[in-house]
């Protein structure tokens, strides 16, 4: 019975989509996360009739034909790359992008990664970095003796120095946006690498053209909406639980054909 083969599809389809929905869920405190969706398709299609074919010899058609389903695949698992809300957090380096963007992180092996984290730090060269010491592209260097660091919404990161009235510019923050950035490659660590999907990044300076502006002291969260979530992790559960019954179903129907006289 086809219906076998359906069912267990069924099920393993929505098994993905849970695993999905669960990482999700963990990750909904997580700084820049942006939620993933799980997209299905139908496998193919088994033709007992085709439609229009020629039904008889006076060139009549088939109009709709039979075709049976064989079930349902997973198709994709794309990120949904939507702003989340902005927390203060009055760490002079911590920025949030509001708007279109990535920051550029150059790996210890020479790629450039990217990422919506802003939470950076300074290692003992005054160099911003991230959390796992990456450098921040480009790299920009703050003073042992500033007093105070200053990053307006333009990416400029200005410093107080002992001594002196102005602030002094010692360097510029740059963002990179892509065509496709629902093709980048997530590694993990809230990085991601560029792919052919993605296609080549563009770069330039926040808030002008397509690039988002900059904020000081604060961190863009997940993008995961836990009510969502979970509705959608209802709906799942009930799918699964609806194509065991198929399968339940087909089980008792065969045991019913093998138990005829």
């Amino acid at each position: 019975m086809r219906s076998l083969d359906i069912g267990a599809t069924g099920m393993l389809a929505q098994q993905l989509n849970v695993d999905v929905i669960s990482n999700n869920i963990a990750n909904m405190t997580t700084t820049g996360h942006k939620r993933q969706r799980a997209a299905f398709q139908d496998l193919i299609y088994q033709n007992i009739d085709r439609p229009g074919s020629t039904s008889s010899d006076a060139g009549t058609t088939v109009p709709s034909g039979l075709q049976l389903g064989l079930g349902v695949r997973a198709g994709a698992v794309y990120r949904q790359h939507g702003q989340g809300a902005i927390r203060i957090t009055e760490n002079p380096l911590d920025i949030a992008i509001t708007g279109e963007g990535f920051f550029q992180i150059q790996m210890p092996n020479g790629d450039t990664a990217y990422t919506r984290d802003g939470t950076f730090q300074m290692n003992e060269n005054g160099e911003i970095v991230t959390v796992q010491g990456f450098i921040v592209d480009p790299g920009i260097t703050i003073p042992a003796d500033a007093i105070d660091i200053d990053v307006n919404e333009n990416g400029e990161v200005l410093v107080s120095l002992p001594g002196q009235t102005a602030t002094s510019n010692v360097g510029q923050l740059q963002l990179a946006n892509f065509v496709n950035p629902v093709g980048l490659e997530a590694i993990g660590d809230n990085l991601y690498l560029e792919t052919d999907a993605s296609g080549a990044p563009t770069t330039g300076t926040p808030g002008l053209d397509e690039f988002g502006r900059l904020r000081q002291g604060a961190l863009e969260q997940s993008n995961v909406n836990v009510v969502e979530e979970i509705t959608e992790l209802i709906t799942a559960q009930r799918a699964y639980e609806m194509n065991s019954t198929v399968i339940s179903t087909s089980d008792e129907m065969l045991q019913t054909v093998s138990n005829l006289r």
